[in-house]
Protein backbone atom coordinates (compact mmCIF):
# COMPACT_ATOMS: atom_id res chain seq x y z
CA UNK A 1 0.00 0.00 0.00
CA UNK A 2 1.56 3.30 -1.42
CA UNK A 3 2.55 5.77 1.32
CA UNK A 4 0.45 9.21 2.31
CA UNK A 5 2.64 12.00 0.45
CA UNK A 6 2.54 15.41 1.98
CA UNK A 7 4.56 18.46 0.11
CA UNK A 8 6.08 20.93 2.63
CA UNK A 9 6.66 24.68 1.24
CA UNK A 10 8.04 27.19 4.09
CA UNK A 11 10.96 29.51 3.55
CA UNK A 12 12.03 28.34 7.58
CA UNK A 13 14.54 25.47 7.91
CA UNK A 14 13.18 25.21 11.00
CA UNK A 15 9.70 25.04 10.74
CA UNK A 16 10.54 22.80 7.18
CA UNK A 17 12.37 20.33 9.58
CA UNK A 18 9.78 20.08 12.32
CA UNK A 19 6.86 19.71 9.66
CA UNK A 20 8.76 17.06 8.11
CA UNK A 21 9.41 15.48 11.79
CA UNK A 22 5.77 15.36 12.53
CA UNK A 23 4.17 14.03 9.36
CA UNK A 24 7.04 11.35 9.15
CA UNK A 25 6.11 9.93 12.63
CA UNK A 26 2.72 9.90 11.59
CA UNK A 27 3.50 7.50 9.27
CA UNK A 28 3.54 9.96 6.14
CA UNK A 29 6.39 10.47 2.95
CA UNK A 30 7.00 14.43 3.85
CA UNK A 31 8.93 16.27 0.95
CA UNK A 32 9.76 19.99 2.17
CA UNK A 33 10.90 22.52 0.17
CA UNK A 34 12.23 26.43 0.68
CA UNK A 35 9.82 28.65 -1.91
CA UNK A 36 7.09 28.81 -3.58
CA UNK A 37 8.38 28.17 -6.95
CA UNK A 38 9.94 24.68 -5.73
CA UNK A 39 6.63 23.57 -4.78
CA UNK A 40 5.03 24.24 -8.09
CA UNK A 41 7.41 22.12 -9.95
CA UNK A 42 6.89 19.18 -7.28
CA UNK A 43 3.31 19.43 -8.05
CA UNK A 44 3.88 19.94 -11.75
CA UNK A 45 6.39 16.45 -11.90
CA UNK A 46 4.57 14.17 -8.65
CA UNK A 47 1.70 13.72 -7.46
CA UNK A 48 1.21 14.51 -3.58
CA UNK A 49 -2.26 13.70 -1.24
CA UNK A 50 -1.53 17.18 0.18
CA UNK A 51 0.37 19.93 0.19
CA UNK A 52 0.90 22.58 3.06
CA UNK A 53 1.82 25.97 1.87
CA UNK A 54 3.03 29.18 3.95
CA UNK A 55 1.68 32.26 2.81
CA UNK A 56 5.11 34.31 3.51
CA UNK A 57 7.69 33.24 0.81
CA UNK A 58 10.60 35.33 -1.28
CA UNK A 59 9.71 35.24 -4.51
CA UNK A 60 6.44 33.15 -5.23
CA UNK A 61 4.08 33.60 -2.56
CA UNK A 62 1.79 30.82 -0.91
CA UNK A 63 -1.04 32.57 -2.75
CA UNK A 64 0.25 32.64 -6.05
CA UNK A 65 1.42 29.53 -5.72
CA UNK A 66 -1.70 28.06 -4.80
CA UNK A 67 -3.36 29.92 -8.24
CA UNK A 68 -1.30 27.66 -10.16
CA UNK A 69 -1.19 24.52 -8.09
CA UNK A 70 -4.81 24.62 -8.66
CA UNK A 71 -4.35 24.89 -12.60
CA UNK A 72 -2.25 22.38 -12.75
CA UNK A 73 -3.98 19.23 -10.14
CA UNK A 74 -7.70 21.16 -9.54
CA UNK A 75 -8.76 18.78 -7.51
CA UNK A 76 -5.49 19.13 -5.16
CA UNK A 77 -5.90 19.78 -1.35
CA UNK A 78 -3.94 22.15 0.29
CA UNK A 79 -3.31 24.04 3.56
CA UNK A 80 -2.50 27.21 4.16
CA UNK A 81 -0.12 28.74 7.25
CA UNK A 82 -0.23 32.19 8.05
CA UNK A 83 1.67 33.90 10.86
CA UNK A 84 -0.38 35.72 13.67
CA UNK A 85 -2.37 38.14 11.81
CA UNK A 86 -2.70 37.15 8.76
CA UNK A 87 -5.57 35.26 8.82
CA UNK A 88 -7.26 37.35 6.00
CA UNK A 89 -4.80 36.31 3.24
CA UNK A 90 -5.70 32.57 4.54
CA UNK A 91 -9.34 33.40 4.48
CA UNK A 92 -8.61 35.32 0.84
CA UNK A 93 -6.55 31.62 0.20
CA UNK A 94 -9.72 29.29 0.67
CA UNK A 95 -12.07 31.64 -1.79
CA UNK A 96 -8.70 30.31 -4.64
CA UNK A 97 -9.76 26.94 -3.29
CA UNK A 98 -7.39 26.20 -0.32
CA UNK A 99 -9.16 23.34 2.08
CA UNK A 100 -8.12 25.04 5.52
CA UNK A 101 -5.45 26.98 7.50
CA UNK A 102 -3.74 26.95 10.61
CA UNK A 103 -2.08 30.02 12.07
CA UNK A 104 1.89 30.03 13.68
CA UNK A 105 2.21 29.35 16.38
CA UNK A 106 0.48 26.69 16.45
CA UNK A 107 -0.50 23.42 18.97
CA UNK A 108 0.74 19.86 17.08
CA UNK A 109 -2.23 18.29 18.14
CA UNK A 110 -4.24 21.00 16.72
CA UNK A 111 -2.37 20.47 13.20
CA UNK A 112 -2.32 17.20 13.21
CA UNK A 113 -6.31 17.41 13.75
CA UNK A 114 -6.17 19.83 10.29
CA UNK A 115 -3.93 17.34 8.27
CA UNK A 116 -6.09 14.35 9.15
CA UNK A 117 -8.93 16.40 8.10
CA UNK A 118 -7.37 17.29 5.08
CA UNK A 119 -6.45 14.01 4.14
CA UNK A 120 -9.89 12.69 4.33
CA UNK A 121 -11.06 15.36 2.12
CA UNK A 122 -8.30 14.55 -0.35
CA UNK A 123 -9.43 10.45 0.25
CA UNK A 124 -13.09 11.30 -0.31
CA UNK A 125 -12.54 13.52 -3.48
CA UNK A 126 -10.09 10.74 -5.01
CA UNK A 127 -13.29 8.13 -4.60
CA UNK A 128 -15.60 10.62 -6.24
CA UNK A 129 -12.96 11.31 -9.04
CA UNK A 130 -12.67 7.67 -9.49
CA UNK A 131 -16.50 7.11 -9.46
CA UNK A 132 -17.05 9.85 -12.15
CA UNK A 133 -14.01 8.03 -14.45
CA UNK A 134 -15.76 4.68 -14.24
CA UNK A 135 -19.05 6.25 -14.47
CA UNK A 136 -18.92 8.19 -17.69
CA UNK A 137 -20.21 5.96 -20.84
CA UNK A 138 -20.76 3.23 -18.15
CA UNK A 139 -23.80 1.97 -16.94
CA UNK A 140 -23.79 1.03 -13.22
CA UNK A 141 -23.22 2.07 -10.23
CA UNK A 142 -22.89 -0.59 -7.96
CA UNK A 143 -25.88 -2.81 -8.27
CA UNK A 144 -28.05 -0.10 -9.89
CA UNK A 145 -28.05 -0.75 -13.51
CA UNK A 146 -28.65 1.58 -16.23
CA UNK A 147 -27.45 3.04 -19.73
CA UNK A 148 -30.81 5.15 -20.27
CA UNK A 149 -30.78 9.29 -20.14
CA UNK A 150 -32.77 9.37 -17.69
CA UNK A 151 -30.38 6.44 -15.20
CA UNK A 152 -27.51 8.39 -15.87
CA UNK A 153 -29.29 12.13 -14.83
CA UNK A 154 -29.59 10.01 -11.50
CA UNK A 155 -26.05 8.65 -11.65
CA UNK A 156 -24.31 12.07 -12.02
CA UNK A 157 -26.74 13.14 -9.44
CA UNK A 158 -25.51 10.43 -6.90
CA UNK A 159 -21.75 11.45 -7.23
CA UNK A 160 -22.66 14.93 -6.11
CA UNK A 161 -24.91 14.05 -3.52
CA UNK A 162 -22.22 11.62 -2.04
CA UNK A 163 -19.50 14.43 -1.45
CA UNK A 164 -22.48 16.31 1.00
CA UNK A 165 -23.60 15.23 4.46
CA UNK A 166 -27.46 16.69 4.20
CA UNK A 167 -30.28 15.34 3.97
CA UNK A 168 -32.18 13.25 0.83
CA UNK A 169 -35.42 12.41 -0.66
CA UNK A 170 -35.56 9.09 -2.91
CA UNK A 171 -38.85 8.95 -4.81
CA UNK A 172 -40.26 6.47 -7.44
CA UNK A 173 -42.22 3.79 -7.83
CA UNK A 174 -42.44 0.79 -5.38
CA UNK A 175 -39.84 -1.71 -6.91
CA UNK A 176 -37.22 0.98 -9.24
CA UNK A 177 -34.48 0.37 -5.91
CA UNK A 178 -34.66 3.32 -3.28
CA UNK A 179 -33.37 1.20 -1.32
CA UNK A 180 -29.86 0.24 -3.45
CA UNK A 181 -29.53 4.37 -3.66
CA UNK A 182 -30.00 4.68 -0.18
CA UNK A 183 -26.98 1.97 0.47
CA UNK A 184 -25.07 3.87 -2.61
CA UNK A 185 -25.28 7.28 -0.94
CA UNK A 186 -24.35 5.82 2.59
CA UNK A 187 -20.91 3.67 1.36
CA UNK A 188 -19.89 6.23 -1.02
CA UNK A 189 -19.90 8.98 1.95
CA UNK A 190 -17.57 9.83 4.50
CA UNK A 191 -19.85 7.92 6.82
CA UNK A 192 -19.31 4.62 4.97
CA UNK A 193 -17.93 2.83 7.61
CA UNK A 194 -20.74 3.46 10.40
CA UNK A 195 -23.63 1.80 10.77
CA UNK A 196 -26.68 1.81 8.18
CA UNK A 197 -29.76 1.61 9.97
CA UNK A 198 -32.78 0.46 7.81
CA UNK A 199 -36.08 1.24 8.60
CA UNK A 200 -39.38 0.15 6.36
CA UNK A 201 -41.93 2.83 8.21
CA UNK A 202 -44.91 0.64 6.85
CA UNK A 203 -44.39 -2.59 8.00
CA UNK A 204 -43.99 -1.27 11.75
CA UNK A 205 -47.19 -0.71 13.19
CA UNK A 206 -48.11 2.51 14.24
CA UNK A 207 -48.23 1.59 17.97
CA UNK A 208 -44.58 0.52 18.12
CA UNK A 209 -43.10 2.70 15.63
CA UNK A 210 -41.69 5.48 18.31
CA UNK A 211 -40.00 2.70 20.11
CA UNK A 212 -38.37 1.23 17.73
CA UNK A 213 -37.32 4.47 16.17
CA UNK A 214 -36.55 6.26 19.56
CA UNK A 215 -36.31 3.46 22.22
CA UNK A 216 -37.83 3.58 25.48
CA UNK A 217 -37.26 3.01 29.05
CA UNK A 218 -37.61 0.78 31.30
CA UNK A 219 -41.75 0.36 32.59
CA UNK A 220 -42.64 3.16 29.88
CA UNK A 221 -45.62 1.10 28.88
CA UNK A 222 -46.38 -2.56 29.55
CA UNK A 223 -44.05 -5.20 28.52
CA UNK A 224 -40.88 -2.98 28.52
CA UNK A 225 -38.90 -4.63 31.29
CA UNK A 226 -36.12 -2.45 30.43
CA UNK A 227 -34.55 0.00 28.31
CA UNK A 228 -34.15 -0.22 24.25
CA UNK A 229 -32.07 1.83 21.78
CA UNK A 230 -33.88 2.98 18.98
CA UNK A 231 -32.94 2.87 15.32
CA UNK A 232 -31.74 6.85 15.83
CA UNK A 233 -29.50 5.70 18.39
CA UNK A 234 -28.41 2.92 16.73
CA UNK A 235 -27.12 4.42 13.54
CA UNK A 236 -25.58 7.88 15.64
CA UNK A 237 -22.08 8.40 13.83
CA UNK A 238 -23.70 6.79 10.40
CA UNK A 239 -26.53 7.03 8.37
CA UNK A 240 -30.65 5.63 8.73
CA UNK A 241 -32.81 5.18 5.69
CA UNK A 242 -36.49 5.67 6.76
CA UNK A 243 -38.50 3.73 3.91
CA UNK A 244 -41.83 4.41 3.45
CA UNK A 245 -41.39 7.54 5.01
CA UNK A 246 -45.05 8.52 3.48
CA UNK A 247 -46.68 6.18 5.23
CA UNK A 248 -45.18 7.30 8.83
CA UNK A 249 -48.35 9.06 11.23
CA UNK A 250 -49.18 12.12 11.23
CA UNK A 251 -49.38 11.79 15.01
CA UNK A 252 -45.30 10.56 14.93
CA UNK A 253 -44.89 13.16 12.47
CA UNK A 254 -44.08 16.00 15.12
CA UNK A 255 -41.29 13.76 16.85
CA UNK A 256 -39.80 13.02 13.54
CA UNK A 257 -39.56 17.25 12.94
CA UNK A 258 -38.20 17.70 15.79
CA UNK A 259 -35.60 14.86 15.61
CA UNK A 260 -34.49 16.30 12.14
CA UNK A 261 -34.47 19.96 12.63
CA UNK A 262 -32.26 19.34 16.18
CA UNK A 263 -30.63 16.22 15.73
CA UNK A 264 -31.66 15.03 19.37
CA UNK A 265 -34.21 12.50 19.87
CA UNK A 266 -36.28 11.51 23.28
CA UNK A 267 -37.04 7.77 23.96
CA UNK A 268 -40.49 6.97 24.97
CA UNK A 269 -41.06 7.10 28.67
CA UNK A 270 -37.54 9.27 28.85
CA UNK A 271 -37.47 12.87 30.44
CA UNK A 272 -33.89 13.16 28.73
CA UNK A 273 -33.24 13.94 24.87
CA UNK A 274 -30.75 12.48 23.52
CA UNK A 275 -27.85 14.29 20.79
CA UNK A 276 -27.15 11.98 17.69
CA UNK A 277 -25.39 12.52 15.05
CA UNK A 278 -26.45 10.74 11.37
CA UNK A 279 -27.75 11.29 8.26
CA UNK A 280 -31.54 11.00 6.80
CA UNK A 281 -32.09 9.48 3.87
CA UNK A 282 -35.55 8.76 3.24
CA UNK A 283 -37.95 7.16 0.56
CA UNK A 284 -41.54 6.89 -0.25
CA UNK A 285 -43.47 5.49 -3.23
CA UNK A 286 -46.26 8.46 -2.62
CA UNK A 287 -46.60 11.90 -4.19
CA UNK A 288 -45.50 13.86 -0.41
CA UNK A 289 -46.44 16.90 -1.80
CA UNK A 290 -50.27 15.78 -2.57
CA UNK A 291 -50.03 13.90 0.70
CA UNK A 292 -49.65 17.63 2.46
CA UNK A 293 -52.04 18.98 0.21
CA UNK A 294 -54.30 16.43 1.66
CA UNK A 295 -53.26 17.16 5.26
CA UNK A 296 -52.06 13.23 5.82
CA UNK A 297 -48.42 14.10 5.83
CA UNK A 298 -46.45 18.07 7.69
CA UNK A 299 -45.86 20.44 5.16
CA UNK A 300 -42.72 21.63 7.62
CA UNK A 301 -41.48 17.94 7.30
CA UNK A 302 -41.75 17.47 3.61
CA UNK A 303 -38.94 20.89 3.29
CA UNK A 304 -37.24 19.50 6.01
CA UNK A 305 -36.59 16.11 4.06
CA UNK A 306 -36.35 17.62 0.67
CA UNK A 307 -33.15 18.86 0.39
CA UNK A 308 -31.63 16.79 -1.99
CA UNK A 309 -34.21 15.28 -4.02
CA UNK A 310 -33.67 11.88 -6.12
CA UNK A 311 -36.61 10.59 -8.49
CA UNK A 312 -35.85 6.89 -9.63
CA UNK A 313 -37.92 6.27 -13.22
CA UNK A 314 -39.89 3.49 -13.45
CA UNK A 315 -39.26 0.58 -15.81
CA UNK A 316 -41.70 1.59 -18.65
CA UNK A 317 -39.98 4.69 -18.77
CA UNK A 318 -36.69 3.63 -19.49
CA UNK A 319 -36.85 0.09 -21.65
CA UNK A 320 -33.56 0.81 -23.14
CA UNK A 321 -31.93 -0.60 -20.10
CA UNK A 322 -33.87 -3.74 -20.23
CA UNK A 323 -31.54 -5.97 -21.74
CA UNK A 324 -28.69 -5.07 -19.31
CA UNK A 325 -30.98 -5.71 -16.58
CA UNK A 326 -31.67 -9.51 -17.88
CA UNK A 327 -28.08 -9.80 -18.33
CA UNK A 328 -27.17 -8.55 -15.20
CA UNK A 329 -29.99 -10.73 -13.52
CA UNK A 330 -29.19 -13.97 -15.61
CA UNK A 331 -25.33 -13.47 -14.17
CA UNK A 332 -26.23 -13.17 -10.79
CA UNK A 333 -29.08 -16.38 -10.92
CA UNK A 334 -27.02 -19.18 -12.74
CA UNK A 335 -24.79 -19.82 -9.97
CA UNK A 336 -27.36 -19.95 -7.06
CA UNK A 337 -30.12 -22.08 -9.94
CA UNK A 338 -26.86 -23.96 -11.31
CA UNK A 339 -27.68 -23.32 -14.54
CA UNK A 340 -25.76 -21.91 -17.48
CA UNK A 341 -28.96 -19.61 -19.31
CA UNK A 342 -27.04 -17.57 -21.95
CA UNK A 343 -29.67 -15.49 -23.17
CA UNK A 344 -33.64 -14.69 -24.30
CA UNK A 345 -34.26 -15.83 -27.21
CA UNK A 346 -35.69 -12.86 -30.06
CA UNK A 347 -39.71 -13.63 -29.09
CA UNK A 348 -39.17 -13.73 -25.12
CA UNK A 349 -37.18 -10.47 -25.25
CA UNK A 350 -39.76 -8.72 -27.77
CA UNK A 351 -42.14 -9.63 -25.19
CA UNK A 352 -40.29 -8.29 -22.27
CA UNK A 353 -39.81 -4.93 -24.24
CA UNK A 354 -43.54 -4.92 -24.75
CA UNK A 355 -44.52 -5.45 -21.25
CA UNK A 356 -45.67 -2.24 -18.79
CA UNK A 357 -43.37 -4.00 -16.17
CA UNK A 358 -45.84 -2.42 -13.25
CA UNK A 359 -43.95 -3.85 -10.90
CA UNK A 360 -40.75 -2.63 -12.12
CA UNK A 361 -36.96 -3.64 -11.58
CA UNK A 362 -38.45 -5.38 -8.63
CA UNK A 363 -41.25 -7.81 -10.84
CA UNK A 364 -38.60 -7.86 -14.11
CA UNK A 365 -36.18 -9.78 -11.41
CA UNK A 366 -38.93 -12.23 -10.14
CA UNK A 367 -39.91 -12.96 -14.16
CA UNK A 368 -35.97 -13.29 -14.81
CA UNK A 369 -35.54 -16.11 -12.08
CA UNK A 370 -38.62 -17.96 -12.59
CA UNK A 371 -37.89 -18.04 -15.77
CA UNK A 372 -34.71 -19.32 -15.44
CA UNK A 373 -35.75 -22.36 -13.36
CA UNK A 374 -38.91 -23.47 -15.82
CA UNK A 375 -36.10 -23.25 -18.70
CA UNK A 376 -34.55 -26.39 -20.25
CA UNK A 377 -31.70 -24.79 -22.24
CA UNK A 378 -29.24 -22.27 -22.33
CA UNK A 379 -31.75 -19.54 -23.59
CA UNK A 380 -35.01 -18.51 -21.94
CA UNK A 381 -38.03 -19.13 -24.51
CA UNK A 382 -41.30 -17.40 -24.74
CA UNK A 383 -43.19 -19.94 -22.79
CA UNK A 384 -41.05 -19.44 -19.89
CA UNK A 385 -42.11 -16.35 -19.37
CA UNK A 386 -45.84 -15.36 -17.68
CA UNK A 387 -49.08 -14.79 -18.98
CA UNK A 388 -49.41 -11.62 -18.37
CA UNK A 389 -45.74 -10.95 -20.00
CA UNK A 390 -46.41 -12.95 -23.13
CA UNK A 391 -49.83 -10.73 -23.79
CA UNK A 392 -47.78 -7.82 -23.68
CA UNK A 393 -49.99 -6.10 -20.37
CA UNK A 394 -50.55 -6.61 -16.76
CA UNK A 395 -52.81 -9.37 -16.09
CA UNK A 396 -56.25 -8.02 -15.67
CA UNK A 397 -57.45 -9.95 -12.18
CA UNK A 398 -60.95 -11.77 -12.20
CA UNK A 399 -63.12 -11.96 -9.04
CA UNK A 400 -63.25 -14.63 -6.85
CA UNK A 401 -66.93 -15.47 -6.72
CA UNK A 402 -68.90 -18.08 -4.59
CA UNK A 403 -68.65 -20.51 -8.04
CA UNK A 404 -65.15 -20.56 -7.31
CA UNK A 405 -65.60 -22.62 -3.79
CA UNK A 406 -64.97 -25.96 -5.25
CA UNK A 407 -62.29 -26.96 -6.45
CA UNK A 408 -61.23 -25.77 -10.05
CA UNK A 409 -59.73 -29.08 -12.41
CA UNK A 410 -56.29 -27.63 -12.37
CA UNK A 411 -56.70 -28.08 -8.21
CA UNK A 412 -58.59 -31.43 -8.28
CA UNK A 413 -55.66 -32.84 -10.34
CA UNK A 414 -52.89 -31.67 -8.03
CA UNK A 415 -54.99 -33.36 -5.61
CA UNK A 416 -55.08 -36.01 -6.82
CA UNK A 417 -51.09 -36.63 -7.94
CA UNK A 418 -49.48 -38.39 -5.48
CA UNK A 419 -46.01 -37.90 -7.21
CA UNK A 420 -45.70 -33.55 -5.80
CA UNK A 421 -44.82 -33.82 -1.31
CA UNK A 422 -47.70 -32.89 0.69
CA UNK A 423 -45.97 -30.03 1.62
CA UNK A 424 -45.29 -28.59 -1.75
CA UNK A 425 -48.90 -29.26 -2.54
CA UNK A 426 -50.02 -27.16 0.35
CA UNK A 427 -47.27 -24.29 -0.52
CA UNK A 428 -49.42 -24.12 -4.34
CA UNK A 429 -53.11 -24.48 -2.86
CA UNK A 430 -52.14 -21.95 -0.44
CA UNK A 431 -50.55 -19.12 -2.37
CA UNK A 432 -53.69 -20.30 -5.17
CA UNK A 433 -56.13 -19.14 -2.22
CA UNK A 434 -54.10 -16.22 -1.11
CA UNK A 435 -54.41 -14.66 -4.48
CA UNK A 436 -57.76 -15.23 -5.11
CA UNK A 437 -58.48 -13.65 -1.68
CA UNK A 438 -56.18 -10.26 -2.88
CA UNK A 439 -57.79 -10.32 -5.63
CA UNK A 440 -61.64 -10.57 -4.09
CA UNK A 441 -60.22 -7.62 -2.23
CA UNK A 442 -59.03 -5.87 -4.74
CA UNK A 443 -62.32 -5.70 -6.55
CA UNK A 444 -64.05 -4.80 -3.28
CA UNK A 445 -61.71 -1.79 -2.94
CA UNK A 446 -62.76 -0.89 -6.35
CA UNK A 447 -59.39 -1.30 -7.22
CA UNK A 448 -57.66 1.62 -4.45
CA UNK A 449 -54.41 -0.11 -3.08
CA UNK A 450 -54.47 1.18 0.51
CA UNK A 451 -58.27 0.28 0.86
CA UNK A 452 -56.91 -3.40 -0.26
CA UNK A 453 -54.35 -3.58 2.42
CA UNK A 454 -56.82 -2.22 5.20
CA UNK A 455 -59.27 -4.77 4.06
CA UNK A 456 -56.34 -7.44 4.13
CA UNK A 457 -54.76 -6.09 7.02
CA UNK A 458 -51.53 -6.04 5.68
CA UNK A 459 -49.24 -3.01 4.55
CA UNK A 460 -48.97 -0.81 1.47
CA UNK A 461 -45.46 -2.54 0.19
CA UNK A 462 -46.48 -5.81 1.56
CA UNK A 463 -49.97 -6.16 -1.26
CA UNK A 464 -47.89 -4.37 -3.65
CA UNK A 465 -44.83 -6.93 -3.27
CA UNK A 466 -47.77 -9.78 -3.47
CA UNK A 467 -49.86 -8.12 -6.48
CA UNK A 468 -46.09 -8.42 -8.35
CA UNK A 469 -45.55 -11.92 -7.56
CA UNK A 470 -49.05 -13.22 -8.82
CA UNK A 471 -48.78 -10.76 -11.84
CA UNK A 472 -52.52 -8.86 -10.05
CA UNK A 473 -52.28 -5.59 -12.70
CA UNK A 474 -55.13 -4.29 -14.06
CA UNK A 475 -56.08 -1.38 -16.39
CA UNK A 476 -56.76 0.89 -12.80
CA UNK A 477 -53.34 0.37 -12.53
CA UNK A 478 -52.08 1.17 -15.75
CA UNK A 479 -53.67 4.81 -15.63
CA UNK A 480 -51.66 5.89 -13.30
CA UNK A 481 -52.92 4.38 -9.48
CA UNK A 482 -49.82 3.98 -7.00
Amino acid sequence: MERTRILIADDEESMRFLLREVMTRQGYEAVAVADGEQAVQKVREQDFDLVILDVKMPGLDGLQALRQMRRIRPHLVVLMMTAHGTNQVAVEAMREGAYDYFSKPFELEEMRIVVRRALDKHALLSQILDLEKRLKGQASFDRIIGQSDSMQQVFALLTKVITSDVTVLITGESGTGKELVAQAVHYHSARKSKPFVSVNCAAIPETLLESELFGHEKGAFTGATGTKLGRFEVASTGSIFLDEIGDMPLSLQSKMLRALQEREIMRVGGSKPIKVDLRIIAATNQNLLKCVENKTFREDLYFRLNVLPIHLPPLRQRHADLPMLIEHFINVYNPRLNKNVLGVSSEALEAIMSYPWPGNVRELENVIQRAMVLASGTVLKLEDLPSGVIAGKGTTSTTFTDTESEPSAATSELIQDFTIPLQQKIERLSEDLEKKIITAALEKANHHRQATADLLGISRKSLHNKMVKYQLFGSRYDNGEE
